[in-house]
């Protein structure tokens, strides 16, 4: 992103993002992704600009455990909605080294078929070791790429885990894809993701694995009913699928049921709720966010810390009596943080 003024950098980058213009979208994410101060301002005036074209796409989160075929699922998945003429943009997360900070971006070239496709577009971003399973701009790049005019934008985790309910803080529907495995799989998958789960789809399902895929499916359909019915959706939801990315196989009743979903929530009202709910939500994170880069900033809270964390370390005080003391100093500085924060 070269450098420039912010309203400058805006002017040229919005009318191509309503046009759908490749070049526009992907230069407008990157200004996204920037740390830079100014590209930070122009980042905002933009998503502010962009905000009253009022396009809404459906958005879909998508995780899974290693090795279950995501990206192929993606592909598949994503070239039969560009062959019923609808626009699809993947938001593909890849996860950083936490020594490095380098991410590999490969899942374009895992998607080629797709990259190719004119009505796809396809975005890997590095996770840069934010938590949840997503990137920490990957909310604001949804909304760059409804502004762009896409139908759907598929939103695709680092990896199935804990964490990975932020997702669910950035879309309408959320996919967990599973393979076929034996009974103590249900173990490796926590009661929190279930929980967030709408359609739990069983990948692989064709050749020798079918057998399993089929009793894989039934085992995560019996551990649903287990759990308590969400108020924003009918009766039979949640629900375990099998789906065959190689066989192209149960992708269409997939997205029937996405489609079912989703037209019942917005008949009930819920899709409105959860969007008002959503934005609720990343307004308090930025906040907090935004404190803890101020104390990242300053020079003298940076001493501070380090100063205590010397401390921490040598063993001459304990972690939480030094946070204490932290938030005292901080309390002083009217810079950082007001009086009236109090610790909890």
């Amino acid at each position: 992103m070269t450098p420039g003024e912010p309203s400058t950098l805006v002017s040229d980058l919005a009318p191509g993002v309503l046009a759908g213009e490749r070049r526009a979208i992907a230069r407008a994410i990157t200004l996204i992704e920037s740390r830079r101060k100014d590209h930070r301002i122009a980042a905002n005036l933009l998503l502010e600009q962009l905000r009253a074209s009022n396009r809404q796409a459906l958005r879909i989160g998508l995780s899974g455990t290693p090795g279950v075929g995501k990206s192929t699922f993606i592909e598949s998945f994503g070239l039969q909605l560009t062959g019923q003429g609808l626009k699809v943009a993947v938001l593909a997360v890849d996860p950083s080294s936490a020594r490095s900070g380098g991410s590999i971006l490969g899942d374009k070239t895992r998607m080629e078929r797709l990259s190719r496709d004119p009505l796809a577009y396809i975005r890997p971003s590095p996770s840069q070791t934010h938590l949840g399973g997503v990137a920490r701009r990957t909310r604001e790049s949804v909304s760059l790429c409804e502004a762009a005019g896409f139908d759907v934008v598929l939103i695709e985790t680092v990896g199935v885990g804990q964490s990975e309910t932020v997702v669910a803080e950035m879309a309408d529907i959320f996919l967990l894809l599973m393979a076929p495995a034996g009974g103590d799989e249900l173990q490796g998958v926590k009661r929190g993701i279930m929980e967030i789960a709408d359609l739990i789809l069983v990948n692989k399902a064709d050749g020798d694995l079918k057998a399993a895929a089929t009793r894989t499916c039934a085992d995560y359909a019996g551990a649903l009913r287990l759990l308590r019915r969400r108020p924003q959706d009918p009766d039979d939801f949640p629900k375990a699928m099998m789906v065959s990315a190689i066989e192209n196989s149960g992708l269409q009743s997939a997205w029937s049921q996405i489609q079912a979903l989703a037209a019942w929530r917005r008949a009930q009202g819920h899709w409105q709720k959860r969007r008002d709910a959503q934005a609720r939500h990343w307004f308090e994170e930025e906040v907090r966010q935004g404190i803890l880069a101020r104390l990242t900033d300053d020079a003298a809270a940076r001493a501070q810390m380090a100063q205590l964390g010397e401390t921490v370390a040598s063993g001459a005080q304990t972690p939480a009596l030094a946070a204490e003391q932290m938030l005292t100093w901080l309390r002083g500085d009217d810079s950082i943080l007001d009086d009236s924060h109090q610790t909890p």
